[in-house]
């Protein structure tokens, strides 16, 4: 047993500091501080929009750079771009270019000018979307603005080494891990600390004994709160003390506490916390305190506004750079004059690199400025005031930074003047403005889902096969089945969630699996929804493929942020840089009570655009999808329906096999006179409804989405409205909720409009929460009496003598 150790930050380092080692670190400190100083003075000056800096944090992070290895990876946030520039993940003209917004993903290749600046990442994806080795330099997950928002996925980057290292079956992925040697190190503020986050992913990585080491960087403040208004006694430190791994104890951290300005402290304690860590899988925190913020929070406001002239004068007198100057000189390695060099050739480093991203972001928009300005000086004399469009010529070709979107609110006004005007000229105006609108959709919208091979769009539908006689068996027997299959099949494969492994799943899905594949395969977790799916988004991001279990749709509120802010945009955000394929596997519509018969769909189809959205109205259906989604690498949500675990469905005969493809409605009913579309639970309903409506002469034609991210590629339920011109959206959501999103998408998008006969009606849900009991369910969610009336009167309102009125 490794017992925990005491650290005493006063103890001066008995490591040897090489004299080059140390100026080079000093260096690359001064080259980052010269880069925030410039970055703001690029807000200031408007070439840049917002800018958050790392000044401040230097120290501290060249000690963490001198430990991580390649393979090793980081889930921070946006104070660590002089960590990137030390172990050569970012160049300072890199920076400078997200500073800019530059899209060209070469420029920027953290974001590609979709996120403000200092939000890094490394590429873990290349151009064809394949998996590059990732032992190949240290990694960064890509980073979100939520504060806190980092800590959840650090859980599954962190635990994705303790099953490299004990799975056996797992040691040939050597692309993504050298038996599990590696560390994963977070980054976080003191004042996000305050947040729910950061304690949930304590609690998980101190439960699960994941090799993490968590930095504080602790200034004191939170924008402009000071940390007694963020945490009880303002002392992080002290509030920690309960996480402490106690001597002899298998769970809990090291932790440390380290002054920001100290460097030789510094590296003692981030090399003690990272080889514990490395070897064995101990956790630790470093909260790093008396760091400094020269130029405050963010370009958006001045610190001089809330701290007093004596914490500005200690925040002097403390600077990092400053103090290691002084240690520095203090033990002759180096004399004054050479350092005074060093920061001189740093900053004009800096502003090097500053004027080589300013050149290279405004290249493109020139040349299209003049391009623009030929256009519209061609256009100028057939337009209604040509001196006027031979100024706005005049104006593209002068304009020293000429953004797109100016350019084309021009050529829009240009268009708009011209209307009515045929002339070539115009026709090549009108076709450079949508040729750079489809551009400018392009370079800010691609990558949302996958473009590549491991697109779930790219699965072959393989038809679920039975054989004759196939059993009869509870739905819950299909899913096992299919996970077991899984299990068995890849590796990769694991699944997780609250009563997922000795209980087998509170509705028996992954029942005898856990004795079956062991504790790492199938795992119970604590009640702690936001780092079950950040445990997930962790791992995937590490080559492993996790089916997170959330016990209800209604707790995945809990889970939201990490869904919506982290796993949906991921793909997106990094422009294709990174996927996370995880499986979030829940279960809802309708049981019994406020809190077990959530169908919140209409919010979670907004809220996660960059998933796929499943909702099969069996475990048939569900079985097909899991099969189809783990033949990809996309994320997606899975939702069950409560009660058909313990109905009868034949087994397939090719059972972790058969695939349904997504965005493909299928038509359970046909008929031709009422179009009604639902899904899950609803879709038994809907059936029933539809035979007693056929005993009073109405043919109705019911279709099943299957899935509502994406919906109906391919017009399936525009085809059927053609024929019956009469659509009906039928759904347990409230109203307004899936049922708008469903009626959007036909009506508008696809063009439904034009085959309307009448209004187009939706069956939801009533707009509070569903009530406890069978009665309660009866007039919270919509039923089969419901859906009659509701084509019923459209029916009479069309034929009345053939149907007269029914009340």
């Amino acid at each position: 047993m490794i017992e925990n150790i005491t650290f005493d930050v006063r103890e001066r380092s008995s490591l040897a500091f090489a004299r080059e080692e140390v100026l080079s670190d000093y260096r690359t400190g001064w080259l980052s501080r010269h880069v925030s100083l410039i970055g703001r003075r690029e807000v200031m000056s408007g070439n840049a929009r917002f800018g958050v800096f790392g000044d401040g944090k230097e120290v501290a992070q060249l000690a963490m750079a001198h430990v991580m290895r390649p393979g090793d990876i980081r889930a921070g946030y946006y104070r660590d771009q002089t960590l990137f520039f030390a172990l050569g993940l970012l160049t300072p003209q890199q920076f400078f270019a997200q500073l800019f917004g530059h899209t060209d993903v070469t420029a920027d290749p953290s974001s590609a000018g979709r996120l403000m600046n200092a939000h890094f990442s490394t590429r873990l994806l290349d151009s064809d979307g394949s998996w590059v080795p990732q032992l190949t330099k240290p990694q960064s997950s890509a980073d979100i603005s939520p504060t806190a928002g980092q800590m959840p996925r650090l859980v599954g980057l962190a635990y994705a080494s303790r099953l490299y290292r004990e799975l056996d079956d797992l040691r040939n992925l050597v692309q993504f891990s050298d038996h599990g040697n590696e560390v994963a190190f977070g980054t976080i503020g003191n004042a996000s600390c305050a947040e729910g986050f950061f304690w949930e992913a304590l609690n998980a990585i101190g439960v699960l004994q994941a090799p993490v080491v968590i930095s504080i960087w602790d200034d004191g403040y939170g924008i402009s709160v000071p940390n007694e208004y963020q945490i009880i006694g303002g002392n992080l430190s002290a509030l920690l003390e309960g996480f402490r791994r106690r001597p002899g104890a298998d769970q809990g951290f090291d932790l440390y506490t380290v002054r920001g300005w100290d460097y030789p402290a510094l590296r003692k304690v981030y090399l003690c916390a990272t080889e514990r860590a490395r070897a064995h899988h101990i956790p630790a925190i470093i909260h790093v305190t008396e760091m400094t913020q020269p130029q405050g929070h963010s370009t958006s406001g001045s610190h001089e506004r809330y701290k007093s002239p004596e914490r500005l004068a200690w925040e002097r007198a403390h600077d990092p750079l400053a103090a290691m100057r002084a240690w520095i000189l203090e033990h002759g390695l180096a004399a004054p004059k050479e350092l005074d060099a060093i920061e001189s050739e740093t900053r004009a480093e800096a502003e090097a690199a500053r004027e080589r991203a300013w050149e290279a972001f405004l290249a493109e928009p020139r040349a299209e400025a003049r391009e623009l300005a030929d256009l519209i000086a061609a256009v100028a004399p057939t337009a209604p005031d040509p001196a006027a469009f031979q100024r706005m010529a005049t104006e593209m070709r002068a304009a020293r930074k000429p953004l797109r979107r100016p350019l084309l609110a021009t050529a829009h006004t240009a268009l708009v003047q011209t209307r009515g005007r045929s002339t070539p000229a115009r026709e090549r105006l009108a076709s450079w403005y949508h040729e750079q609108v489809a551009r400018g959709r392009k370079r800010y919208g691609s990558h949302l889902y996958r473009e590549d091979a491991m697109a779930a769009a790219r699965v072959p539908e393989t038809p679920v096969r039975y054989a004759d006689g196939a059993p009869e068996v509870r739905g819950f027997e299909i899913l096992r089945a299919t996970f077991d299959y899984w299990l068995a099949r890849d590796p990769r494969v694991c699944i997780f969630g609250e009563d997922v492994g000795a209980l087998g799943d509170v509705n028996q899905g992954t029942s005898g699996l856990q004795q079956k594949y062991g504790p790492l395969r199938v795992s119970d977790t604590g009640i702690r929804e936001a780092t079950i799916v950040g445990q997930a988004i962790g791992m995937a991001l590490r080559g492993l493929r996790p089916i997170a279990e959330i016990q209800y749709l209604d707790y995945i509120l809990y889970a939201i942020s990490p869904l919506s802010d982290d796993l949906a945009n991921l793909h997106w955000r990094t422009c294709g840089g990174q996927a996370a394929p995880v499986i979030v596997r829940t279960r809802g519509h309708r049981l019994e009570g406020v809190w077990h018969s959530g169908s919140q769909m209409g919010a979670l189809a907004h809220l996660l655009r960059g998933m796929h959205i499943c909702v099969p109205r069996d475990m048939t259906r569900a079985a097909g999808f899991y099969n189809t989604l783990l033949r990809a690498e996309e994320p997606a949500l899975v939702v069950e329906v409560l009660n058909s675990y313990r109905l009868r469905e034949r087994l397939p005969a090719n059972i972790g096999e058969h695939t349904i493809p997504l965005g493909v409605p299928e038509i359970l009913r046909p008929g031709d006179d009422v179009t009604v579309v639902t899904y899950g639970a609803c879709c038994a309903i809907a059936l029933e409804a539809a035979r007693a409506l056929e005993k009073v002469g109405i043919d109705v034609e019911v279709i099943d989405v299957q899935t509502l991210l994406p919906f109906d590629i391919h017009g399936i339920i525009l085809e059927s409205l053609e024929k019956t011109s009469r659509i009906i959206f039928f759904d347990e959501d409230v109203p307004g909720g899936a049922s708008a999103y469903m009626l959007q998408h036909i009506i508008e998008v696809q063009g439904g409009f034009w085959h309307l006969d009448a209004p187009p009606v939706t069956v939801t849900a009533q707009p509070h929460r569903p009530a406890y009991g069978g009665d309660g369910d009866y007039f919270s969610k919509p039923n089969a009496e419901d859906l009659f009336d509701a084509v019923y009167a459209l029916m009479s309102e069309a034929e009345p003598a053939r149907h007269p009125p029914l009340y």
